[in-house]
């Protein structure tokens, strides 16, 4: 595995592979890498000759009061992890790489942004993360200029709003979301994880259990999203947690349920001390 910081070295690199007729799957990433990102590079091998990962800690999608500076950092972890999962290129881009006004804080730099989709759930409650989200995903493209890119289907709001970006941006890339990789309890993998403590681990798992108890509720045809979702937070507060969000949505585009919809998704996003924790489950409702 290669590691390259510049852009013109990861440019020249691709432009060898492609010359050779070959295939670029790509992963971005923001490092302390875990199973759940190594699922991503598993799947990228067998869609692409090529595997490119980035690590970069974008500041753009962290709010004023978010752990940008605590986020963790493992590069020699994140960099055995990924040789020996069959990485082809890591690149590790710089804040000036990614934002090359940044430095003189002249100007506010240029970004990228999805309406509506980008203002709801995770994006009301941490405005403009989606903004930054889009901004660095359009630049990383621009730079890799991949084939194929994946991304976990934790994530699924950004999931969705990146794959509008794509479309409407015309990249010529295409979108492949690999499903959430689960600690044995069910805990949806992350790097926040390690923020938790003993006590706070042992409770975090309630929070998947509990979604699945109201997805058991769905497959009868309970039909009053309302009520549910009420009933639902108040069990995420009991439980330990302080409930952000829990919603019934549409799986293609998180607008509100309409009936007849043959899947739906959950979503859930709650803090637990310190911690905020986001998972999702779709339901087939046949």
């Amino acid at each position: 595995m290669n590691s390259v910081s510049s852009i013109a070295d990861l440019r020249r690199q691709v432009s060898q592979w492609r010359a050779a007729g070959e295939r670029i799957a790509f992963v971005p990433t923001m490092g302390n890498l875990h199973e759940g990102h190594m699922q991503l590079v598993d799947n990228a091998r067998e869609r692409a000759d090529r595997v490119v990962v980035s690590i970069f800690v974008n500041p753009m999608q962290f709010g004023a009061n978010e752990d940008l500076d605590g986020y963790p950092k493992t590069p020699e972890a994140d960099s055995a992890q990924l040789e020996e999962r069959g990485c082809d290129l890591l690149f590790l881009p710089t804040v000036a790489d990614i934002y090359p006004s940044s430095d003189s804080g002249a100007n506010e730099p240029t970004f990228v942004e999805v309406p509506e989709i980008s203002n709801i759930l995770c994006g009301e409650s941490r405005p403009g993360h989606f903004r930054g989200v889009a901004t660095v995903v359009a630049k990383l493209f621009n730079m890799v200029q991949p084939d194929v890119a994946l991304f976990g289907e934790k994530d699924r709001q950004q999931l969705i709003i990146l794959r509008r970006m794509t479309t409407e941006l015309n990249f010529p890339v295409e979108i492949i979301g690999v499903p959430i990789v689960r600690e044995a309890d069910g805990l949806a993998m992350s790097s926040r994880n390690g923020y938790l403590n003993e006590a706070e681990r042992a409770i975090a798992p309630h929070l998947h259990q509990i979604i699945q108890e109201l997805a058991a509720k769905l497959k009868q045809g309970v039909s009053d999203y309302s009520l549910l979702e009420q009933t639902t937070a108040a069990k995420i507060n009991t439980s330990g947690f302080k409930c952000d969000y829990i919603v019934i949505r549409k799986v293609t585009d998180l607008g509100e349920p309409t009936g007849g919809e043959s899947q739906l998704a959950i979503l859930v996003a709650a803090w637990l001390g310190k911690t905020r924790l986001i998972d999702n489950i779709v339901v087939s409702c046949d």
